[in-house]
């Protein structure tokens, strides 16, 4: 039921304005794959996803564990004489053998190099959660946090939408192979200076959402070196920490300011979830880690808001207390990742689809430029929109993870098992016109984007519904 009159002088500014991010091909790539949605048998020629950064490599080792441990749900005659402790009230702390069974996990994660102390952890509704939490303890409405390109275009929405924070984006691109260097964060320092923007800090992805690498140590001190320079906070995004695959290791943040002489730690802050290391999105777990006093107290006090489930909290605490479940998880998942990895990698070099090289995360970063008409993100969106209704794959154009260079794809293939990998890569050969070996020039599928599909460029005013709205409202997925 609506308002009479005009609703939105009845509603709040946050409310009524169009800055939560999903206006944008990453969240309307969703909206098509909802209204057709891939099945082998019930739907086998919808669309397939692989916009969805999801880890369900491992469900298998999470069930067998369930089963064999009744006693960690309160939910099951094992466990109930646990229900009444559970589900009382639970202060902000959150339960203390959670919090000590996630200090160890993400010890472990790491390569137990660095300890974390569990009095330092706040929890918030998954890392989505997390990040505006940080951001409401570190800046005030108008101030800004410089971000390195290309960059998870959720940020927009976590970071910016309720806190009226900022976002300044330090560009790079693949002649550096996308290196974070010291120049271009002098550049954007001074620019934001000039503009009279406060900037409050700097946020990096690491592994990398999207390009799917790690940062080595080298460029990890140089960015705190950098931080400390300007007396500001370094926000660490490691949610992707256990999906290392390959060489090199992982380094976190927390093990590089150990050896960065005079670092002023209160300003180091690491943001952790188990949506992607462990595959629970549902769940909601998301971790703020700060080693500055005041942000631990205020963000204990602010996590009241967005409080992990207890019972998600009990049931956790004892699955990763289990130290071989643990050990064997990271070791299968890292197994399996890279076996998935491979296989789709060799999938796209059989067609000559060239992508850049990774070794962490559920997805890799497609280069699709030898596809496009013209090297212009207006093509680049029309070739996406090809891949969404004629392909019916739905990936992520570049220039909606702030991409400087148009023609990259963001492309997962965690969420999904072998067989519909398999659909998805002979798709892509059909695509590419090789899948009978008789090459068919990629011209004429340049040709259907002039000839199917609207050339409009996407209109950043049009309000987008969340992503698994049942009206999909934006012009991009209905363009045909």
């Amino acid at each position: 039921m609506g308002f009479g009159g005009n609703s939105q002088q009845l509603l709040s500014k946050i409310a009524t304005n169009d800055k939560h991010g999903e206006n944008s091909p990453y969240f309307d790539g969703w909206k098509a794959y909802d209204r057709n949605p891939f099945h082998p048998k019930n739907n086998p020629q919808g669309v397939i996803q692989m916009g969805l950064a999801e880890n369900q490599l491992c469900f298998d080792l999470i069930e067998e564990w369930i089963r064999n441990n009744p006693k960690a749900s309160i939910c099951t005659p094992e466990g109930v004489h646990q229900f009444r402790n559970i589900a009382n009230f639970q202060d902000y702390h959150g339960l203390q053998k959670f919090r000590n069974a996630m200090a160890n996990f993400m010890s472990k994660v790491r390569g137990g190099r660095v300890r974390f102390d569990p009095d330092r952890i706040l929890m918030s509704g998954g890392a989505t959660g997390a990040n505006e939490l940080i951001m409401f303890c570190l800046a005030d409405p108008g101030d800004a946090f410089m971000i390195p390109t290309p960059f998870y275009p959720g940020f927009v929405r976590d970071l910016c939408w309720r806190t009226g924070v900022k976002l300044i984006p330090v560009h790079s691109d693949s002649s550096n192979n996308f290196k974070i260097t010291r120049e271009a964060l002098e550049e954007a320092y001074k620019k934001a200076k000039e503009d009279n923007i406060n900037v409050k800090g700097l946020l990096i992805t690491n592994p990398s959402n999207p390009l799917g690498t790690t940062l080595d140590k080298d460029t990890l001190k140089s960015l705190v070196s950098f931080i400390n320079e300007k007396n500001i906070h370094l926000v660490c995004d490691e949610i992707y920490a256990a999906t290392v695959f390959s060489s090199p290791n992982y380094v976190s943040v927390a093990e590089v300011i150990q050896e960065v002489e005079h670092c002023k730690r209160d300003l180091i802050h690491i943001i952790y979830s188990l949506s992607k290391d462990m595959g629970f999105p549902g769940f909601r777990v998301g971790i703020v880690y700060s080693f500055n006093d005041e942000v631990v107290n205020c963000g204990r006090k602010m996590s009241s808001f967005g409080l992990v489930c207890s019972q998600t909290q009990h049931m956790l605490a004892s699955m990763l207390s289990d130290e071989n479940f643990v050990t064997t998880f990271i070791e299968e998942n890292s197994r399996r990742l890279k076996k998935r990895h491979d296989k789709f990698m060799k999938g796209l070099e059989e067609v000559n689809i060239t992508r850049f090289p990774s070794n962490a995360g559920l997805f890799c970063w497609m280069n699709l430029k030898s596809l496009l008409k013209e090297p212009t993100f207006e093509d680049e969106l029309k070739l996406w929109r090809v891949i969404i209704h004629e392909v019916k794959l739905n990936v992520s154009p570049g220039s909606s993870f702030n991409c400087s260079e148009p023609g990259w794809f963001r492309v997962c293939f965690a969420n999904m098992d072998d067989e519909t990998v398999d659909v998805a890569l002979n798709r892509i050969r059909a695509f590419v016109g090789r899948e009978t070996k008789k090459p068919v020039g990629i011209k004429r599928w340049q040709q259907n984007l002039r000839l199917n599909f609207s050339s409009r460029i996407f209109d950043e005013t049009t309000v987008i519904m969340s992503p698994h709205s049942p009206i999909p409202t934006s012009p991009l997925v209905r363009a045909t």
